[in-house]
């Protein structure tokens, strides 16, 4: 199971209204990236180095199509799964990926909300599938 980060500036961007929890303004998307989070310093998709658009993988990303729900003080976003599947060669080309991040492609600067790490680099292969599975939920605000 890839482990999860947030990147610092995600609550305050959330706090400041600069990104909505909640699903009604705004569209979030998963992007899969070669480089590390710097989660202190990294906050708009620009700052990552993702895999190059080809063989199945679009720059920019697959939307996750999220909501959140609240019960008492806590906030749950939960997503819809994302599949990509490389067809006509490795996907992204021939390059490996170990990390996928969201980031809110609603606001101008596409800020990041948080990443997964995968522990080791991966290609996906001609045919083959990689699905960024979020369980239960993508994360929770208590």
């Amino acid at each position: 199971m890839a482990a999860y980060t947030k990147y610092n500036t995600f609550v305050e961007k959330l706090c400041n209204k600069l990104i909505d929890a909640f699903g009604s303004t705004d569209t979030w998307k998963a992007v899969i990236h070669t480089d590390a989070p710097v989660t202190a310093t990294d906050s708009t998709v620009s700052d990552l180095t993702q895999i190059s658009g080809a063989n199945g993988y679009t720059t920019g990303g697959n939307d996750i199509s999220f909501s959140s729900t609240r019960s008492g003080g806590t906030v749950t976003a939960t997503a819809t799964d994302v599949t990509w599947t490389a067809s006509g060669g490795n996907l992204g080309s021939s390059t490996t990926g170990r990390y996928v991040s969201i980031y809110d492609d609603t606001a101008a600067s596409d800020d990041l909300l948080c990443s997964f790490d995968y522990g080791a680099t991966f290609a996906v292969a001609d045919g083959e599938t990689f699905t960024l599975d979020f369980g239960a939920s993508l994360w929770t605000l208590t």
